[in-house]
């Protein structure tokens, strides 16, 4: 019987489970490490990032519009090394999340907008598998937050209601957007608050 009424927790990747996979950090410290004008790669990056993380395009594909469209003094698999690289592992929140699927049996999924090729490194590397019941992400659904679609399709997926979810994610208008939606909605900053505001909608 779900307790509170709660029975799915829905939950972003990277700022909650693990680190952001391609965020503007990073961006900057590729141009750094990789000596790329940062100005002209991020220019490209907006311009292009949206269709890589709907699935219109392939990593590679992303980067030969972003990075190398022109000759460069490193390898291409040297540049998506640094990318995968990036990616590190929240293991208190994992851990939190974990106890929290088995004491109330929870269905645990990810919404999340990532491409295709990140995510798939990021699931096998960090066994999200184990614990995450449906991966609904924007280059697998073509769907992408804070489109209300994304929102729906989940809820189909796992088949609940909106009051039968709570949702965590780091952006605060990816929340704003759930909780017009009536879905109660955690904006995670830490590890404690976050446990504070599930204790306060009765999943201690």
């Amino acid at each position: 019987m779900p307790h509170n009424g709660i029975s799915a927790l829905f939950l972003d990747i990277g700022g909650v489970l693990l680190t952001n996979g391609w965020g503007r950090q990073v961006r900057r410290q590729a141009a750094e490490q990789f000596r790329i004008d940062y100005a002209a790669m991020d220019e490209r990056h907006h311009l292009s990032f949206n269709s890589y993380e709907d699935g219109k395009l392939t990593l590679d594909q992303y980067l030969t519009q972003v990075v190398f469209y022109e000759p460069r003094p490193f390898s291409r698999d040297d540049f998506k090394a640094f990318m995968y690289d990036q990616s590190k592992p929240f293991p208190d929140m994992i851990g939190y999340i974990c106890e929290l699927k088995a004491r109330y049996k929870l269905h645990v999924a990810v919404v999340s907008n990532e491409g295709r090729e990140l995510t798939a490194y990021r699931v096998k590397t960090f066994d999200l598998k184990d614990f995450v019941d449906s991966f609904i992400v924007s280059s697998f659904v073509h769907y992408r937050k804070p489109d209300q679609d994304i929102y729906r399709l989940a809820l189909d997926v796992v088949q609940v209601t909106p009051d039968e979810v709570i949702y965590v994610d780091d952006r605060p208008l990816f929340v704003e957007i759930a909780r017009g939606m009536n879905i109660k909605s955690i904006q995670h900053k830490d590890l404690a608050t976050t446990q504070a505001e599930f204790a306060g909608m009765g999943l201690a």
